[in-house]
């Protein structure tokens, strides 16, 4: 898709408003990831608003590939990677306007296709809920008459710990959508099954919360490996926001509704001979498991790689995949491996461990160990406190010293200043 646009309106935005990156921050995404139709929305709207233009992006990519259902797919051997991706915005703060990057999606998804629009939903809690908004029909029930499935969850900690509850379904509920396999409830009151789910998911989440909620059994299970970590912040101060509609006079909503309309029929993509080519070395690099926690989360870095790219090349209203999609994908996968690098570093996956870190930080002056134990409740036994401790201290997030005291000398932990 070639376009044919106006030039950009002179902003008057002042560079005493831009915000710099906190320390630590990852380096932003290569400017390729801004690619066509998508980039050109995004870059028209990023200077009107406080929000991230990389958080715009990837939930205006997420959002066009469940707009997209299953009518489009790229196959690797027998597996069939349709347009569903699953993407998590992960803010150095609660101010690091997550919320604000979404609105300006909701309000384009509403424009180019509002049948979408209405098959978003919030609230996940369950793999039953999750199956009952997609179920086929049966002869006592009409069923859902849209399969396509928009979740949106600015609390994902709430899901993230609904998944770890002994009997929930919602974790291997999530991973088979993300698949695309056939969901089923299998209950003698109330059966259920989707065999045509096309489900994609958006969650908002801070650094904090994402690192407490983060377990060991998550990272090994491939629950959190299906979802790209996207890490977003404030960008500048616009005390009055910005213009309301960014997109008007553009005629970047009917390009982006007619690439749609295109794409729900485009049957399946492959790459084109030069595509093929950069995708066999990139490939290579993409298997190459990376160490600890990060190789975990990353397991799938081929599989989301493929996603992104069909996505892209569907909202250039191309039947095939090009280098030039390829490459945005790939960028774009990079800048998710940096901001899991980011947001998890540190990261104990030991739900104890991230508990006692949170006191710690809230109490700067340190804790004794008897402090830490009831601020515990004492729910826990020493040995588990002194193994999270321990956890802490080894990734570089907790350190001890020994005071005086009447008898015994007393440790006194505190949370490091850079975590």
């Amino acid at each position: 898709m070639t376009l044919s646009l106006p030039g950009h309106p002179e902003e008057s935005l002042s560079a005493e408003n831009e915000l710099a990156p906190p320390a630590g921050w990852p380096a932003p995404p290569a400017p390729i990831v801004y690619h066509e139709l998508l980039g050109e929305i995004v870059t028209r709207i990023a200077p009107h608003t406080e929000a991230d233009p990389v958080a715009i992006l990837t939930q205006l990519l997420v959002s066009f590939g469940a707009a997209v259902g299953r009518g489009a797919w790229f196959s690797v051997e027998a597996t069939h990677h349709h347009p569903n991706e699953f993407m998590l915005l992960v803010g150095d703060s609660s101010k690091a306007r997550k919320g604000s990057s979404w609105d300006h999606v909701r309000r384009l998804i509403a424009a180019f296709d509002p049948t979408i629009e209405q098959r978003i939903l919030t609230g996940l809690s369950s793999g039953e809920g999750l199956i009952w908004a997609v179920r086929d029909p049966t002869a006592q029930d009409p069923g859902a008459s849209d399969q396509r499935l928009l979740v949106i969850e600015p609390e994902f900690a709430s899901v993230l710990k609904s998944s770890t509850r002994e009997i929930s379904t919602l974790s291997p509920t999530l991973r088979s959508a993300w698949d695309g396999r056939p969901l089923a409830i299998l209950t003698r009151s109330a059966p259920a099954r989707a065999t045509q789910a096309h489900t994609a998911l958006i969650g908002h989440i801070t650094q904090d919360e994402l690192r407490r909620h983060t377990t060991h059994l998550e990272l090994s299970n491939g629950y959190l490996n299906r979802i790209l970590i996207i890490a977003c912040r404030r960008q500048r101060l616009l005390p009055e926001g910005g213009h309301h509609d960014p997109l008007q006079d553009t005629g970047l909503t009917r390009l982006l509704t007619a690439a749609l309309k295109h794409a729900q029929t485009a049957g399946q993509l492959r790459m084109d001979p030069d595509a093929r080519e950069l995708w066999h070395d990139a490939y290579r690099q993409l298997a190459r498991p990376l160490p600890g926690m990060l190789g975990q989360i990353t397991a799938r870095a081929e599989a989301h790689t493929i996603r992104l790219a069909l996505i892209y090349a569907l909202a250039d209203g191309q039947r095939q995949i090009t280098p030039p999609q390829l490459h945005a994908a790939l960028a774009l996968h990079d800048y998710a491996t940096r901001s899991a690098a980011w947001a998890l570093q540190g990261a104990t996956g030991q739900p104890l461990a991230e508990q006692i870190h949170a006191a710690l930080k809230a109490h700067p002056a340190g804790l004794t160990r008897s402090q830490i134990n009831n601020t515990l409740k004492h729910n826990h036994p020493a040995s588990h406190i002194d193994h999270a401790l321990r956890a802490l201290q080894a990734t570089g997030r907790a350190t001890v010293t020994q005071i005086a005291t009447g008898g015994r000398p007393a440790q006194l932990w505190t949370a490091t200043a850079a975590h």
